[in-house]
């Protein structure tokens, strides 16, 4: 699984930094920064995408 982030709905918020410190750094802006596309087991994938609240984190299966 791979997490995206929907810039237009991003808020910042931190939710998913506070979540997972492994997987998302935050910008000076404290906007997420993904880590290696932050491939993450599905339900990790889906707890964040989940959390988020602005429905800015998205599941999306590695392209092929």
């Amino acid at each position: 699984m791979t997490l995206t982030v929907d810039w237009t709905r991003c808020a910042g918020h931190g939710l998913c930094h506070a979540l997972a410190p492994d997987l998302v750094d935050r910008d000076e802006w404290g906007f997420p920064v993904l880590h290696d596309a932050a491939r993450v087991d599905t339900a990790t994938a889906r707890r964040l995408a989940g959390a988020c609240p602005a429905l800015a984190l998205r599941v999306a299966l590695p392209a092929r």
